[in-house]
């Protein structure tokens, strides 16, 4: 328990411009000290000489949104030998206690006071880097979806004969012929426009097809740097191998495989009724995380021996076959987690 280890409790409820902080006395539970502080560097410095004056002796931060608005000071107190707590979301009884940003502070404190399992933040250095360059190009993914969907929709109310004339192309063939086209505005107006939509669909399209590709190389040198042993797994392709780096971030953070199947959306939830004894997936955690587990075994469904041979026995045996891959992806958090906690260092 940590009110064995510290002797303080700093609650943080960090905000865009200001943080308010609140100073927790770990055997009374009661208030020492409450502040509020701007949310840059000299903010960050005069809310750590406050501390060290109201809170002499052994503590500990707990900072609720360290990967967002407390990142940075996150940042600051661990360069700076701090212990730092991750706070999950906070249940708020806003009816029955109130709701300000220095009573956040206070429940956050007293959060990590009951719990038997602390979550440290989230790595930073290349793993960030790594979160960056994830984003970015989920972001040209989705742009470029939005782009090709558009296409297609100009391409239906295109004026004939460019569309009897555009449609037999490959994809890659209409969009570098739509790339290349000028438009004619002598001619007839609404061939013009249309034309002049498409060419700038089109090239918006081979844009963003050009940074996603780039960013896909970045990810993919990266992750071979931080987990290699990722990659030589069955069906754990550059992208999947990046999202469970960044849900797992480092050694000691989850405590148990358990623990990581319950944060990927994996762990079993009886569903069981009457002389029916069945489990079903969980529905929560981190989506992403279970998206890349459930990515993984559809390609380990396709080319994987020995996962078809379990899929069949599975069956054989009275499951269904979505019982059967609940099985899969339990087994499937239990391998990865143990290879990423107990196998090889990652890089650094």
């Amino acid at each position: 328990m940590l009110a064995d280890e510290v002797d303080f409790v700093v609650g943080v409820d960090p905000h865009r411009d200001s943080h308010a902080l609140a100073v927790v006395q770990v055997v009374s539970g009661a208030v020492v000290f409450e502040m509020s502080v701007a949310a840059n560097s000299a903010g960050y410095a005069r809310a750590l000489a406050l501390v060290e004056e109201h809170a002499t002796g052994r503590r500990a931060f707990a900072i609720e949104g360290t990967g967002s608005f407390g990142a940075g000071l996150t940042r600051f107190l661990t360069g700076r030998g701090e212990r730092v707590l991750e706070v999950g979301r906070l249940r708020r009884e806003r009816r029955s206690g109130g709701k300000t940003d220095a009573l956040d502070a206070v429940r956050a404190a007293r959060s990590v006071l009951t719990q038997q399992r602390l979550a440290t933040p989230r790595a930073c250095g290349e793993r960030q880097g790594l979160q960056a360059l994830v984003a970015a190009r989920e972001g040209a993914v989705n742009a470029k979806r939005a782009g090709l969907c558009q296409l297609r929709d100009l391409l239906i109310t295109t004026p004939e004969p460019l569309r009897s004339e555009l449609r037999p192309l490959t994809r890659a063939r209409l969009l570098q012929r739509l790339a290349a086209t000028r438009p004619d505005g002598r001619r007839d107006p609404e061939l013009h426009g249309a034309m002049l939509a498409l060419r700038s669909v089109a090239r918006r399209v081979l844009q963003l097809t050009a940074e996603e590709r780039e960013l896909a190389r970045e990810i993919e040198a990266l992750t071979r740097k931080l987990a290699p042993q990722l990659l030589d797994q069955p069906g754990v392709g550059p992208h999947a191998a990046a999202q469970l780096v960044l849900s797992w971030s480092h050694r000691g953070r989850i405590q148990s495989e358990a623990a990581f199947a319950r944060l990927a959306g994996a762990a079993p939830i009886p569903a069981s009724s009457g002389q029916t004894v069945r489990y079903r997936l969980d529905r929560s955690g981190d989506r992403k995380l279970n998206r890349a587990l459930h990515m993984i075994l559809v390609t380990r469904k396709r080319s994987h021996p020995a996962t078809i041979a379990y899929i069949e026995r599975r069956v054989q045996e009275g499951k269904t076959r979505r019982e059967a891959n609940r099985c899969l992806k339990r087994y499937l958090a239990r391998s990865l987690y143990r290879l990423l906690e107990h196998g090889p260092p990652l890089a650094t």
